[in-house]
């Protein structure tokens, strides 16, 4: 049997090696959210015209394109720094949480440098609040789009509704 000093120093170590392996796979995870986020963010379109659709066009978070049918230029408008520029309230809300949610967990990324500096618990209380906060914009963006009066039918897509 190990006296209690050496069972203890020895139960501190798996702990600190164990909570250093949790720590690089939460900041894995975290950059792997953060990727999701910002082509989320940045991507410049989500759905678009397929084979069957009587009109070319595609539309994402604040930018979309309307084709006229009779050539294959697009009509383009949308733009995130320009609010008035998209076509509903639904995109302005998700527009506004998706970029609220990828400059925090951008933010939260930046916050791991931290560890160098200040005490590792308080540095995971940080990231795990920014983290909480970016996931809460996320499904605010969610309901935000469900809730909206844009809707699809079976001929393509009524973005000024």
């Amino acid at each position: 049997m190990l006296p209690a000093q050496e069972a203890a120093k020895l139960y501190h170590t798996n702990y600190v090696r164990n909570s250093r392996a949790i720590g690089v796979l939460w900041a894995i995870f975290t950059i792997c959210f953060a990727i999701v986020n910002v082509v989320c963010f940045i991507q410049p379109y989500w759905i678009g015209d397929g084979v069957d659709t009587p009109q070319a066009g595609y539309f994402g978070l604040f930018h979309y394109c309307i084709g006229n049918g009779f050539s294959r230029e697009l009509t383009c408008r949308g733009s995130f720094t320009d609010f008035s520029t998209l076509p509903s309230g639904a995109f302005k809300a998700a527009s506004f949480f998706i970029g609220l949610s990828m400059m925090l967990i951008i933010a939260c990324i930046v916050c791991f440098t931290l560890f160098f500096f200040c005490n590792t618990a308080t540095v995971y209380k940080i990231c795990a609040w920014m983290q909480l906060t970016s996931g809460v914009f996320d499904i605010s963006n969610n309901h935000a789009a469900k809730s909206s009066s844009m809707f699809f039918d079976g001929n393509g897509c009524d973005l000024t509704a």
